[in-house]
């Protein structure tokens, strides 16, 4: 069997998408309240499994199980465009999913157990008889949790030893999931004709573009919203404008992507959602600053 070209293996695993879990993981390191310097080896092997192991395994599964639906939206990508050929997909997908598991392992019992329940939310939400993906509500959840909320509270009880996370800084992670169902569901627009044709209920084939569009906003608006009251009250109010600031700034680009839900989203990708995390970050320091060392 031709083996496929280490560019389209790269390719395969989308380094693009890598970035969200990284972030998150980082932001659980910080929020922890105790110096990543002490724990550098730990932090290193933290990033390196949230994005270039558990990510890109979960990009090679989608992609092997969607190649039916990517020959309809993306014939380019590496599997529907011959260039991955056989079932070389599926092989790597299982590959990297061992793989990611036995480097979680050296993360002790909060690593492995967190990276196993990302990959078996990864394999769920692409593979049947689970296909989670096929219904939107759900799949954004999985997605949604694995990308933020899950590498957040990893990264925050690797430093701590495998202490569970401060109270607060479950809240938070809770919060920011939540809002990343509606950048799950913006990530959705592109392929809303495949999604049709192979019966892929996504939020912007069962609710019609404008709608989801809508939706998605106030998805991401509404746990901001929670975010900066709660850091007000937990006294850092300097934190809770910053995050204000960003959230105004997001609502700003909000009205223009309305205008075109479809054809801006990837505008809004770069550039909402860039503030989107910044606010992750600010809240993250908000934690070390009014005390959120891990109990």
């Amino acid at each position: 069997m031709t083996r496929p070209a280490l560019a389209t293996v790269a390719e395969l695993f989308k380094p693009v998408t890598w970035f969200p879990p990284m972030w998150a993981f980082a932001c659980g390191v910080v929020a922890s309240g105790l110096p990543a310097g002490d724990r550098w080896q730990i932090v290193l092997v933290g990033v390196l499994l949230a994005g270039p192991l558990v990510c890109a395994t979960s990009q090679a599964v989608n992609d092997w199980f969607d190649r039916h639906v990517d020959a309809i939206n993306e014939p380019q990508r590496p599997i529907p465009s011959g260039r991955m050929p056989g079932r070389w997909g599926l092989f790597i997908a299982i590959a990297w999913t061992l793989l990611s598991l036995a480097v979680s392992s050296s993360l002790g019992p909060w690593g492995f157990g967190a990276a196993a329940l990302g990959l078996v939310l990864a394999w769920a939400y692409s593979a049947p008889p689970l296909r989670l993906k096929s219904n939107g509500w759900w799949g954004n959840s999985a997605c949604a949790l694995c990308y933020e909320g899950l590498a957040w509270v990893t990264g925050a009880a690797v430093m701590a030893g495998g202490a569970m996370p401060d109270l607060r800084s479950l809240i938070l992670a809770g919060l920011y999931s939540a809002g990343a169902h509606g950048i799950m569901t913006l990530n959705d627009f592109k392929s809303v004709e495949g999604d049709r044709r192979m019966g892929i209920a996504s939020l912007p084939v069962q609710l019609g573009i404008a709608r989801a569009g809508r939706l998605a906003c106030v998805v991401m608006v509404l746990p901001q919203l929670v975010v900066c009251v709660l850091l007000a009250e937990w006294g850092a109010m300097a934190h809770a404008a910053a995050v204000g600031a960003v959230l105004g700034a997001q609502m700003m680009l909000m009205t223009r992507l309305l205008d075109d839900p479809r054809g801006r989203a990837p505008w809004y990708n770069a550039t909402g959602v860039t503030l989107y995390v910044t606010g992750m970050m600010i809240s993250a320091h908000a934690l070390r600053t009014v005390g959120g060392i891990a109990s």
